[in-house]
């Protein structure tokens, strides 16, 4: 009997320590938090609460994303933001998406000073972001350029011939639903598809010889696809100036009056905690479970592109894999 009851002791003494160590450590974190010292999860922006320049990092392959949208909106509606760089390194995407982007940071630039810091690859709808800004950098050897866009599509009809499947449609109109993937390209779909992209292609062209102060005809000349380094693309005046992120933030304070050593602070669209109040941030965060908040970042890390993206559309890519075709 008694060692039953020594037993139950030993129990209710381990108990009452895992009680203490659990609301010690809640204690610890919550303190931690208040103060700013630990980022959890989506708290990362309690330094965002102070006077900072932002960094938008726009990185792989550029498509339409509302959240990022978003997010710039924020950052042009934040008092604490004294000055913005678009860090790109993207060999392009689809052209809304690019354009998408453009308009957000050009309606930001009015009431934001912005500078575009190119780091490895900036081309096509990844320079089109560039030209948002009010003034580019780039590395010496940095690939920028290939202005332009494309439309691709595939056809397997000899394929579907040998293994003997046939396609047939009803449709409206000749023009409807082409280019298919089962029959030739008429010349009629192909003049179709041709104007699609010169139209978007004068648009971009247009947009180059604005935002550079580049005759129409100088902006056309670039704009044949051709990728560039940076130190070409300055001569050519497609960027500013050489050099990375502190040559950037030299331009802020020296040209917009943005004050000297200011922090460089991150923002990512998928920081969807920033909207919330600081207590609600918190609260969320703890009820969600201190190992989960602490595995999301992980988590969210995974799978963000899927192998074998397609881009439905216009694209303007620049694909360094495909040794057919490599400037788009």
């Amino acid at each position: 009997m008694s060692v039953d009851v020594d037993a139950l002791v030993d129990r209710r003494r381990l108990r009452r320590k895992v009680t203490f160590w659990r609301v010690a450590t809640f204690v610890v974190i919550a303190v931690a938090l208040i103060s700013g010292l630990v980022y959890v999860s989506g708290i990362s922006g309690l330094s965002k609460r102070s006077a900072h320049i932002a960094r938008i990092p726009i990185e792989g392959v550029i498509i339409e994303d509302r959240k990022t949208l978003k997010m710039i909106e924020r950052i042009a509606k934040a008092e604490a933001v004294k000055g913005v760089v678009i860090s790109i390194n993207s060999p392009g995407g689809s052209t809304t998406g690019g354009e998408a982007l453009y308009q957000a940071l050009r309606e930001m630039s009015e009431k934001k000073p912005v500078v575009a810091e190119i780091r490895t690859v900036g081309t096509s709808a990844g320079y089109m972001v560039a030209l948002a800004s009010d003034h580019i950098v780039a590395r010496y050897n940095t690939i920028t350029g290939s202005i332009g866009v494309l439309f691709q599509f595939g056809n397997i009809q000899k394929l579907m011939e040998t293994v003997g499947v046939e396609m047939e449609a009803v449709k409206s109109a000749p023009l409807k639903a082409e280019p298919d993937f089962y029959s030739p390209t008429t010349p009629e779909a192909r003049a179709m598809l041709q104007s699609l992209v010169k139209d978007s292609y004068d648009w971009f062209v247009g947009l180059v010889a604005e935002r550079r102060d580049l005759s129409p005809a100088k902006a056309r000349e670039l704009a044949d696809g051709r990728i560039l380094t940076g130190h070409t693309a300055v001569e050519e005046k497609l960027v500013d100036a050489i050099g990375g992120e502190d040559k950037a933030i030299s331009w802020l304070v020296d040209e917009k009056g943005v004050a000297k050593d200011l922090p460089v602070v991150t923002w990512k669209a998928n920081e969807n905690l920033e909207e919330l109040p600081f207590s609600s941030r918190i609260s969320r965060e703890f009820g969600k479970g201190i190992g989960s908040a602490l595995l999301n970042p992980i988590n969210d890390a995974k799978g963000l592109i899927p192998r074998g993206l397609t881009l439905d559309g216009l694209v303007s890519v620049w694909q360094a894999s495909d040794a057919a075709d490599n400037n788009h």
